[in-house]
Formats: structure tokens, C-alpha cells, sequence
């Protein structure tokens, strides 16, 4: 994903892909993929609809509620679909990548095994430079460095290794 507004379309049509949804149970929705830290404002999440329906992707109806508003409720249409398909068949680097792989897991199922394996592989390499380069950084910490800085350091280098260590048992699990 090359950007964030390209995995916001991917993961609001792999959602939609599921079931219709309406804006705030989107908004939910989203916030379970991309976590508590990363809140979806709903100025950022209207905008995207928008531009999905304009070019085609969704479709919106709208629905009687028993409360007092009538809600909007957004569904997937055919070419999103595909779209969404052409996306879970697309590897780059992008999908192994911080935001790109947790996105791009969160919607692993439709995507075939092959490229599955191929995207923890990608991300396993990755995460392999990156470990490296904390190692060599802890090796090579120079006298009187912030405390506070090695400890994150470390605590990074520990994150990779077990990230790392079950990246190794997907891909095995993955090729059975």
C-alpha cells in the first residue's frame, strides 16, 4: 500500500466485502485493525467513501432506522470487488512493510497461499535488516548514550526476534 489512503480503500473494501456497514460501525471496525493508537477520524473516513463511490467501488442506501435518523449504509459493489481481489493478489514491498502487513493481514483469507508465503517471507526479511541494524546499533552504543534510548533499542531488537520467530512458524504453518 502505498499510501495511507490506499490501505484505508483496501481495508473498506476487504470490511465491505464481508457485509454492508454504515460510517460509524466502519469507523468501529476500523479501529480494530488499526489499533487504539491510530484512531480513523470520521473526516478522513467520509472523504475515502466518497471518492470509492465516485469511482465506483461502493454504493450507498439509505436505511430506515426505528430511531430517529435514517442511516447511510455502504456496500461493495461489483468492480470493488474485483478491485478488492486484484489487491489481495498484489505483493510489493509495501505489504510487508509496519503499516502495509498489518493491514494487508488483517484481510489474509482471500488472499491466495502463494502469495500469503510470499508476503511473510517479505516481511520476515525485513524484519531480519531491521534486527540486524538494532543489534549492530546496541553493539556499538557509544559511552554515555541516553539510558532511556538502549532500553528502547533493546526492547526493539526483542520485538523483532519474537516477530521474527513466529513469522517462521506462519510460513511453516502456511506451506503445509
Amino acid at each position: 500500500m502505498r499510501s495511507r489512503s490506499d490501505s484505508l480503500e483496501f481495508a473498506l473494501l476487504g470490511l465491505l466485502s464481508q457485509s454492508p456497514l454504515h460510517g460509524y460501525e466502519l469507523r468501529k471496525r476500523m479501529g480494530s485493525i488499526f489499533g487504539p493508537f491510530r484512531a480513523l477520524s470520521f473526516s478522513v473516513l467520509y472523504p475515502q467513501l466518497r471518492r470509492m463511490m465516485e469511482a465506483g467501488l461502493i454504493a450507498e442506501t439509505l436505511v430506515e432506522a426505528t430511531s430517529r435518523r435514517s442511516r447511510i449504509v455502504y456496500d461493495v459493489t461489483e468492480k470493488g470487488l474485483t478491485r478488492f481481489s486484484d489487491l489481495t493478489e498484489t505483493v510489493s514491498p509495501d505489504t510487508w512493510e509496519d503499516e502495509g502487513f498489518e493491514i494487508r493481514f488483517a484481510f489474509f483469507s482471500p488472499t491466495s497461499s502463494k502469495n500469503r508465503v510470499r508476503i511473510l517471507e517479505g516481511r520476515h526479511r525485513r524484519l531480519k535488516e531491521k534486527a540486524e541494524i538494532l543489534r549492530g546499533e546496541l553493539e556499538k552504543s557509544p559511552i554515555g548514550i541516553d539510558k532511556y534510548l538502549e532500553e528502547w533499542r533493546r526492547h526493539s531488537l526483542d520485538s523483532a526476534d519474537r516477530e521474527i520467530a513466529w513469522l517462521e512458524d506462519m510460513i511453516k504453518t502456511e506451506r503445509k
